[in-house]
């Protein structure tokens, strides 16, 4: 019981450790990351060491696959590119191997102490803790190797006889084969992470409980079992995505059938190359835990050496598997770029929220749209219509910002970094602002009907002056949607603060006007307040814009003021 708990035990640390190491990574490089994979894709080749390269440097495919689908799903990738930069993942994860291969060839446990050491020094200083945090969890992954070779040792598989029968009576062949890659699939699947499994295959080998041939075939399993993590993460993500998480499951499904297919001579030749007789019937567990890392990383080379020319065919292929669901042009203020289940990278998580919040600013200028057709409309149907679908849009917008808000509150509850946090919170004032214009555009329709219903004709001048701060307003919206949409360096604030400046003043000049208007008796009460509401209410509109526009640019209200 205990040496079954010791083996659980490590491998939950194992996992801890690859967890704590990725958000590590993730937070020292997440902008650099996220610039690395939009920019470094313009080719296939391109593509597969840009996969490769991240891979490496958060030490999780799983990471660099749902980050890839996630920047599929926000449109910053095409599937093209995504299908490369998968295929580079799968190779960039065999470094993970290695090191566990490493952590069987010597006594791994002695670099842990000083590693442990410095990053607590590191983490209490606070100026470098996310270094701090990647040495912790590179600690806890190393100790965590030594522990499964300490326990596997101890285990001593290869002494008990029930246990060496028991896989004996699995006899080399391809039935055998077939049983353990279902049974590496299933366990991925279930546990999500292929290094454990990759660990715990290593140990089995190094003991002697299962041969070269049963460990390599939970290895091919690993391969397939790995790619559930992105498929879950794409279920509520658009079609393009979920085409990116099937292309990832059938690279490998492809590997894994020509492998099957060239299996003995294959392992065989793997096994040559770090000397190991898959025969013989003592072998050293060093070369076992070299061969089965061998085995990965050719094994993900050749395939993406075969496949990186038909990536056009994949892309047929997923598309014709994947169709577009019916439903994802219904709504017009529905999230398209972010979903529950792509939580999996905090850090490019924010990417997809700020891509949401410029849809959000796009639909809001939309409805100031209908407010200006809603004004200029006669006809009573049309506009009943128009005003019920104002109201519709007020809805959706008050929906939209609930669930923007409860996604940055769901990526704020992750490990951040100082400038992410910094960035969420600047959302959440750019999603309550945008809700605010909503809301403003509904109140200019509520007061438009008033004047319809009340049969209120303004004067020639009157017309002029709301025709005046409509456009003003209208020019704010497309400058703060230029904002949203782009980068806030390029962007200059001092155009957003004019257009802001002209309301007021604009504002000003048309209250007192109608103030003078009804002194001199020119229209009754009634004309001038329901003009006042709407001058008022632009201004105020006006004041949510540019709020919108300071948050994007990095000023809080403060500031301002």
């Amino acid at each position: 019981m205990l040496i079954a708990l010791k083996l659980l035990g490590s491998i939950a640390l194992l996992m801890f450790g690859m967890k704590m190491m990725s958000e590590a990574l993730q937070k020292l490089a997440g902008p650099q990351l996220r610039h690395l994979l939009g920019a470094m894709t313009t080719n296939r080749l391109s593509g597969v060491a840009t996969g490769a390269l991240v891979t490496v440097a958060v030490q999780s495919s799983a990471a660099t696959t749902v980050m890839t689908v996630s920047f599929v799903n926000a449109a910053l990738l095409t599937l093209t590119q995504a299908i490369s930069v998968i295929m580079g993942a799968n190779i960039g994860t065999t470094m993970s191997a290695w090191i566990m291969s490493a952590g069987f060839s010597f006594n791994i446990v002695n670099v842990v102490w000083p590693a442990f050491l410095i990053g607590i020094i590191l983490i209490q200083i606070g100026k470098h803790r996310y270094i701090g945090d990647f040495l912790f969890g590179l600690s806890f992954l190393l100790f965590a190797l030594g522990m499964l070779k300490a326990t596997g040792i101890e285990m001593d598989l290869a002494s008990k006889p029930a246990i060496v029968d028991f896989f004996a009576s699995f006899k080399t062949n391809y039935g055998t084969i077939l049983l353990f890659l279902l049974i590496g699939t299933i366990l991925t699947a279930i546990v999500q992470s292929s290094a454990a499994l990759m660990a715990i295959t290593m140990v089995l080998c190094a003991t002697g409980a299962i041969s070269i041939y049963q460990g390599i075939a939970l290895v091919m399993g690993e391969n397939i079992g790995t790619t559930v993590t992105a498929n879950l993460a794409a279920l509520s993500a658009n079609t393009q995505a979920r085409r990116t998480a099937m292309a990832h499951l059938l690279f490998n499904v492809f590997g894994v059938v020509w492998v099957l297919i060239l299996f003995f001579p294959f392992v065989r030749m793997v096994c040559g190359i770090v000397g190991l007789d898959p025969t013989a019937s003592e072998q050293s567990p060093t070369q076992l835990s070299f061969a089965l890392a061998t085995f990965h990383t050719c094994f993900n080379l050749i395939n993406t050496a075969i496949l990186i020319w038909f990536v056009p065919q994949m892309e047929k292929l997923v598309c014709k598997i994947i169709k577009p669901k019916k439903t994802e042009e219904e709504d017009e203020f529905r999230l398209q770029f972010i979903h529950v289940g792509m939580m999996k990278t905090p850090e490019i998580s924010v990417l997809q929220a700020q891509k949401e919040i410029s849809v959000y600013g796009e639909n809001t200028q939309r409805m100031f749209e209908q407010v200006r057709e809603l004004y200029s409309t006669e006809d009573d149907q049309a506009f009943a219509k128009l005003f019920e679908r104002i109201q519709k849009g007020e809805e959706g917008s008050d929906r939209m910002e609930n669930e923007i808000g409860r996604y940055l509150g769901d990526v704020g509850d992750a490990h951040l970094s100082d400038e992410t946090k910094l960035k969420i919170r600047a959302m959440l004032r750019q999603i309550g602002e945008l809700e605010s214009v909503g809301d403003g555009c509904f109140n200019l329709a509520r007061i438009i009907r008033r004047k319809r219903e009340h049969k209120i004709d303004f004067t020639p001048r009157m017309e002029e002056g709301i025709q005046s701060i409509f456009s003003l307003v209208e020019e704010a919206l497309e400058r703060m949607n230029t904002l949203l949409s782009g980068r806030r360096e390029n962007y200059e604030i001092t155009e957003s603060e004019d257009v802001e400046r002209r309301i007021n003043a604009c504002r000003n000049e048309l209250k007192q006007q109608n103030i003078d208007s009804l002194d001199a008796r020119e229209y009754d009460y009634d004309k001038g307040t329901v003009f006042a509401d709407l001058i008022s209410e632009c201004e105020k509109t006006g004041d949510y814009i540019i709020n919108v526009v300071e948050a994007r640019g990095g000023l809080l209200y403060q500031d301002r003021v």
